[in-house]
């Protein structure tokens, strides 16, 4: 079994519908072990839109990275995801950020994600969940480039996570 750790977020419809709908459909095929809290986000990139909600969950999984990967394009197809704007309006958008202490870069998939430093909609809910967690290329916590992160602005608490 394999751990990996996931972002999801949703800035359409029913935003905590979408992510609890998400991580129901993750359970199909992983275990799910914790569940951030909500996070209400601006957006990156594109900022005519809608805020975000996020969070971070971690999973146990036979998947393998591949598996894994079309599993959860899958499950965000499968709840209306439609491929439109670059960093635009989503119902869902699921990320893997980490499995175990890979490191691959192909061209469909890199882990660890290579801008999860970047976004504090990853590194708040991924430190609540997963403080001690180490980076494999970076060597250092989630509590360590958390604590050295820049620009950490647009992002609020939003709400503990309930899957009702």
């Amino acid at each position: 079994m394999a751990t990996a750790y996931l972002s999801l977020g949703s800035n359409l419809g029913h935003r905590e519908a979408n992510i609890a709908s998400a991580l129901k459909m993750l359970g199909q095929e992983a275990w799910i072990l914790k569940v951030s809290s909500l996070y209400e986000t601006e957006p990156v990139g594109y900022k005519d839109q809608p805020w975000f909600l996020n969070c971070v969950c971690s999973v146990e999984t036979d998947l393998s990275p591949q598996a894994l990967l079309k599993f959860v394009k899958a499950i965000e197809r499968k709840l209306g995801r439609r491929e439109d704007i670059r960093f635009g309006p989503r119902l869902i958008d699921i990320d893997i950020l980490f499995y175990n202490s890979l490191i691959l870069d192909s061209p469909d998939l890199i882990i660890p994600h290579p801008r999860l430093v970047e976004r504090a909609f990853v590194l708040l809910p991924l430190r609540e969940i997963a403080p001690e967690l180490v980076h494999p290329l970076l060597r250092a916590t989630i509590e360590q480039l958390w604590q050295k992160a820049e620009n950490l602005e647009g992002i609020r608490f939003y709400s503990e996570f309930s899957s009702q």
